[in-house]
């Protein structure tokens, strides 16, 4: 995926069986922000547990 310049994300969402192959394409900054838009729609975590961001 990184060899050819892919992004982990597509039409569906990450999903878990791209989840431990964010980091390749996304910093640190952006997974961060990316987890802080998922606590405003979802502050409890009770949408899709665990399948991006671990609960």
């Amino acid at each position: 995926m990184q060899k050819y310049g892919g992004s982990v994300s597509a039409e569906h969402g990450v999903g878990m069986t791209k989840k431990p192959y964010l980091t390749y394409t996304r910093s640190e900054t952006e997974i961060d922000y990316m987890r802080d838009i998922k606590k405003v729609f979802d502050p409890n975590s009770i949408m899709n547990r665990g399948k991006v961001f671990d609960a």
